[in-house]
């Protein structure tokens, strides 16, 4: 056995946990901390025999690590080291070191609260911050520290702000390791890459095939661009330079293996990996790492209470550890696509799952331990209020919890499943009704990631395919164009035959595959959708979604929508399934409403009582009906106005120019006058208006207001009196016609009059009792406005002449005098004559 850094610190490690019951080690990647700890641990003399139970954030890592430690002892996996991993169990009577998913700590946890058998609980790589690795933190000192006063904790990372994890941990030795780790040389773009990141990639092995040795690692955000950049390799010959490897979650072990495993003699290999190669896990052989520096992560909305797959640039943490697997060997090389500039803007950790992620389970899990509050447990970062509260609202609606947060025998059996609160919801509502066996392959389908790579979007082909496929993986051939990913579907196939078996179902159901929209309906009744236009859906939940026309389903007069992007006002479907109306009224019939609504109607101008029934936001079926309450009537209309704006209302020109006076006297002289701004009127119309529209329904019968008379009303009888001679309608000009003043603009009142009609008069009209001159558009005989003023005076004495040179020219025959002060007035083409 190689001697490796971690074991120049397990004196002190072995010392801190014989006088303590909790640690923290911070040691680099290679230090061998992983395969070492556990082994040295298991004879410990205050472990008394138990077994150590070691936490890896991914399943690969867990198998790995097991295997690894079990050849250190000559043995096979399940002997002594043994491990426990979503669908897959390697465990014997004499395992004493269990590699396990935090996810099944967590079962591990629920099923016994003290842990008995159990002496040490090591949570490796805990700086990745996964949910499940926070929630069995927090539960694991809880058991601590109410039932296994002895039980040993031990947090180990990589890149680990040590001193909060230590403090939770109750002021826990902290110690630090050193690691094997060789220097790396790094190299940055000039410049960023343009459009996709895939024919950069490309570029940057075969770059690195000519100037380095070794295998190489690339890291890259998902499985989707994994396929994209081994085909641009196949296409560009890398056949006679390398074998290509790919490494993502959804692989089966076998084929992960192929990737981890040492390259035979003479051979390399490019491993084109998602984050799950970051950590834990040692990719045999690899001496040059290139770094897309982009990673996919969950992330939860508590506004349209979705996950959606969003796609980052990794943090400096990140960034660390992909470069660090490069000189696991030896001296090896790091090629970063982004430049210098570029890396001085990563954030420096990676924000933790429990930040952003959905917490339906774990709000499940919390209720079940008996946590009603969240401020109960210790965390390192509590979780979220809005989404935590988002997520006992939808336990509520599942019937998993009471108001209180109290788990529910319902919710109890939910924890029991293993799965999805919605999923385990909807498999226990299914067997009470008859659909147990296509709830549960609808279930494992939807429990991991899609394995069927077409176009169609309906989850009837998934089921129908999961049917068809026959052991060894053949009887898929119809479906081979369309890119079904055989081993992922193999596997959603064992784990919809293990639920069966969990619940006594026969293996080949006979449930009709086309109740999957009812089925998906159990577990989604937030979002059932009806159809506002090809493509186009409403859910339950008051959301709109959308899916392309060429979607069979985009035509489904109802749907059940599984998987969306939660992004954007129109949420994209990925999976769907469609429901019939009278499916949805048999089996969801306690969640619709009967109501009897009173509202305007928009289209038809006018109130409209409607009764209806509802699912949500969803009108599943409505009729106009004559009873109504009086007074719901009034408030529907005076809301009707409100929403339509006062043009529904019949402004008489009389009314108009009134409202216009009126908001000249509040603008000049404030004191005592009412407010008829619009926003003063739509705020108050109960009060101005409400009295006068008692008995209407329609804008029909509103035309019949006189709004003159209507607002006169808002006046006291001293305004109505002052009204006339502070603000008059008319104005008497020098030719005697009376000319309307218009009002429009409060501060600034216009007087629009043939200049020929203002011959004689010296000074500008005004009005206010004198305070406010008037605004005057002199024009011409033809009605066009030739000058705007509000100096009178001034522009006889100036502008005049010009205008005047202008006016005779186009209308010679006209009236234009040489004195227009002592002229005589006159709206004719030339004054009367005696």
């Amino acid at each position: 056995m190689n001697r490796l850094p971690i074991e120049d610190i397990l004196p002190e490690l072995k010392a801190a946990l014989s006088s303590r019951v909790n640690a923290v080690l911070v040691a680099p990647p290679g230090s061998g901390k992983t395969t070492r700890i556990p082994l040295a641990f298991m004879n410990e003399a205050w472990l008394k025999g138990q077994r150590i139970l070691m936490l890896e954030p991914r399943r690969l890592a867990a198998r790995a690590a097991a295997r690894y430690m079990a050849q250190l002892l000559g043995e096979q996996v399940g002997e002594t080291v043994g491990y426990r991993v979503r669908l897959d169990t390697r465990i014997g009577p004499k395992t004493r070191i269990e590699v396990i998913t935090e996810g099944i700590l967590t079962r591990m946890l629920q099923t016994d609260q003290a842990l008995e058998g159990v002496g040490l609980i090591i949570f490796d790589e805990f700086h990745e911050r996964s949910l499940h690795a926070d929630l069995g933190l927090a539960l694991a000192l809880e058991s601590q520290a109410v039932l296994r006063e002895d039980l040993r904790l031990l947090v180990m990372s990589a890149t680990l702000e040590a001193k909060a994890v230590a403090d939770i941990l109750g002021d826990a030795p902290v110690i630090c390791g050193s690691g094997q780790v060789f220097p790396v040389t790094t190299h940055y773009l000039e410049r960023r890459l343009d459009g996709r990141i895939e024919a950069g990639v490309v570029q940057a092995i075969f770059s690195a095939l000519t100037g380095s040795e070794g295998d190489i690692l690339v890291f890259l955000p998902g499985a989707g661009e994994i396929r994209r950049v081994h085909a641009g390799l196949i296409e560009a010959g890398i056949a006679q330079y390398a074998r290509v490897a790919l490494l993502y979650g959804n692989l089966t072990a076998a084929a992960q293996d192929i990737a981890i495993l040492p390259s035979p003699p003479g051979e390399r290999k490019v491993v084109l990996a998602t984050s799950i190669a970051e950590t834990s896990l040692t990719v045999e052989g690899v001496r040059t790492v290139i770094d897309s520096g982009l990673m996919r992560v969950p992330r939860y909305s508590p506004r349209t209470g979705l996950t959606h797959l969003e796609t980052l640039r990794v943090s400096k943490a990140a960034a660390d550890q992909r470069r660090g697997r490069a000189g696991r060997l030896g001296p090896g090389i790091c090629f970063r696509l982004w430049t210098k500039l570029d890396d001085m803007y990563l954030e420096p950790e990676t924000m933790p799952e429990i930040m952003a992620a959905d917490l339906a389970s774990l709000a499940l899990e919390l209720a079940a331990w008996g946590v009603t509050s969240l401020s109960q447990l210790r965390w390192l970062d509590p979780p979220p209020e809005a989404a935590f509260g988002n997520a006992r609202d939808l336990l509520g609606k599942l019937g998993a919890v009471e108001a209180n947060g109290v788990i529910t025998a319902h919710g109890r059996q939910m924890t029991q499943t293993g799965l999805h609160p919605r999923l385990a919801h909807m498999v226990l509502k299914a067997v009470e009704i008859g659909f147990a066996g296509l709830a549960c392959e609808l279930a494992a389908i939807l429990s991991e990631r899609d394995f069927f790579k077409g176009p169609d979007n309906d989850l009837r082909l998934r089921v129908e395919t999961i049917r068809k496929l026959k052991p060894g993986g053949s009887g898929l051939e119809w479906l081979l164009p369309q890119g079904v990913d055989i081993g992922s579907c193999r596997r959603i196939k064992a784990e919809g035959d293990r639920l069966k078996q969990d619940f006594g179902i026969p293996l080949n159901p006979q449930d009709d595959i086309e109740d999957c929209g009812l089925v998906l309906a159990l577990a989604y009744p937030d979002r059932i959708g009806q159809q506002r236009g090809i493509g186009r859906f409403l859910l339950e939940n008051g959301r709109g979604v959308i899916m392309a026309e060429s979607q069979p389903l985009a035509y489904s007069p109802y749907i059940v929508a599984a998987d969306l992007d939660g992004q954007g006002s129109e949420s994209r479907v990925f999976l769907a399934a469609p429901v019939g109306f009278e499916q949805v009224r048999r089996y969801l019939g306690q969640q619709i409403i009967e109501e009897t609504t009173v509202a305007w109607d928009a289209a038809a101008q006018a109130v409209r009582t409607r009764r209806v029934e509802r699912l949500g936001a969803l009108i599943l079926k409505e009729s106009f009906c004559a009873e109504s309450n009086q007074e719901d009537i009034y408030a529907a209309l005076l809301a009707g106005i409100a929403r339509e704006g006062l043009s529904i209302l019949p402004w008489t020109r009389a009314a108009s120019q009134l409202r216009q006076r009126l908001l000249f006297c509040r603008c000049w002289e404030e004191d005592g006058w009412p407010d008829v701004s619009d926003e003063a009127l739509l705020g108050t119309l109960a009060s101005w208006l409400g009295p006068y529209v008692c008995a209407l329904t329609s804008r029909a019968e509103l035309a019949r207001l006189n709004l003159a008379a209507i607002l006169e009303g808002l006046l006291i009888w001293e305004q109505r009196q002052k009204l006339e001679e502070y603000a008059p309608t008319h104005v008497v000009v020098p030719s005697g016609q009376r000319i309307p003043i218009d009002y429009s603009k409060p501060d600034s009142p216009v007087l629009a009059v043939k200049l020929q009609e203002m011959f004689g008069l010296k000074e500008t009209p005004c009005i206010a009792w004198g305070k406010v001159r008037l605004t005057l558009h002199l024009l011409s005989p033809a009605q066009r406005p030739v000058q705007v003023t509000r100096d009178l005076a001034n522009f006889w004495d100036t502008t005049y002449f010009e205008v005047k040179k202008d006016l005779m020219g186009r209308y010679p025959k006209h009236y234009w005098p040489e004195d227009p002060m002592n002229a005589i007035p006159t709206n004719r083409v030339r004054p009367k004559t005696k």
